[in-house]
């Protein structure tokens, strides 16, 4: 058998564990295809920050770590048990948390569970540059909490690229949505979507109030939903960046959530004190922490997850969703634009395409 040699990328962190360095690593011939493995001829992968922090409680934590999780692509070859696919399939998935593989690679093995069928319609780029954000925006207003007709929800940051998904899925439910914008370009895309957003809560000069604007806008009933992109934790003297001066302070929440409401969070630190605690309480609500990667850190839920990943593709086949993506890159640009997601930089979702 002749020597097939592929580039993938890794990341390596230095000790201290702070600064990471992307590297490009020869990799020979695959490993033979396990019973349930697909191959996959990649097509796109997009790039999503690598949370270190995460790796290391679940213990995962290695000294070079695959980059790039989600992808679409040809099935060049299955495994004498995998039942969902077939030779010459186009396919799209994530590939789990503890893979050793790198998406970032000409060729990659796959488990049939972490892949669906990518619909003709669908073009690979979009299809691996929505997955993840799909996958969060499902766990968050479907499982987390039941967007349905008539519910209010509040999309922090809903010109990212995962605020755009959110706001997208809940209008398809038939919820009412407001959101909040970080810049002037980000309030002028928020109002160009299609259906309207129903209030752009412009945040970028600090002198609007979050919760007054919602009140205001429920006829002060406060929203049923809240989607966060981060929270304050402590008064505006004890924040450092700047990013943070933009966030509502966990108070602001509280109060413009509605009776039985659900707060989103992705703050995986938050502290609620007493009286927060009593708010909620009085109120009926509450917090639910979206960490998307619980589907694939238990098998038990499967079938739910792989439901997810096929409406996804699907609602991205009849355009319900359409992702914040930026122009496809090619692959010799790869290490540069992960530097640029790892320090969290992007404003629009990253693609490489083969």
């Amino acid at each position: 058998m002749c020597k097939v040699t592929m580039k993938a990328l890794y990341c390596q962190q230095n000790s201290s564990g702070e600064e990471m360095t992307f590297i490009f690593q020869e990799r020979e011939n695959l490993p033979p295809t396990g019973d349930n493995d697909v191959k996959v001829q990649v097509r796109a992968c997009a790039l999503s920050r690598i949370d270190t922090k995460l790796l290391s409680e679940v213990k995962l934590q290695k000294e070079l770590l695959p980059v790039g999780r989600e992808i679409s692509g040809v099935v060049l070859e299955v495994g004498r048990k995998v039942s969902f696919f077939q030779p010459d399939d186009e396919v799209a998935g994530i590939l789990p948390l503890d893979s050793e593989e790198s998406g970032l690679c000409e060729v990659v093995l796959v488990h049939e569970h972490y892949l669906v069928h990518k619909p003709e319609k669908v073009c690979w780029v979009e299809a691996a540059g929505t997955v993840r954000d799909g996958v969060r925006a499902y766990t968050a207003l479907h499982y987390l909490s039941q967007v349905s007709p008539g519910k209010t929800v509040l999309v922090m940051d809903g010109a990212s690229p995962f605020g755009t998904i959110a706001i997208q899925l809940a209008q398809h439910r038939g919820a009412k949505v407001i959101s909040t914008a970080y810049s002037l370009e980000d309030k002028q895309y928020l109002e160009r979507l299609r259906p309207a957003v129903a209030r752009v809560i412009d945040v970028s000069n600090g002198k609007i109030d979050v919760a007054e604007s919602c009140l205001e806008e429920t006829g002060g009933l406060g929203v049923d939903i809240v989607v966060d992109a981060g929270v304050k934790l402590y008064s505006a003297e004890d924040e450092s960046s700047s990013k943070s001066q933009l966030l509502p302070h966990k108070h602001d929440i509280i109060t413009l959530l509605g009776v039985g409401g659900n707060w989103i969070t992705t703050e995986r630190n938050l502290q609620l004190d007493p009286p927060d605690s009593h708010s909620l309480f009085l109120k009926g609500a509450t917090v639910s922490f979206l960490n998307e990667e619980i589907w694939n850190l238990s098998n038990i839920e499967q079938g739910k997850y792989l439901c997810i990943l096929e409406d996804i593709m699907e609602k991205l086949s009849s355009s319900v969703f359409r992702p914040q993506l930026d122009e496809p890159i090619p692959l010799y640009e790869a290490k540069v634009s992960m530097e640029i997601v790892q320090k969290n930089q992007a404003r629009k979702r990253q693609v490489i395409q083969f």
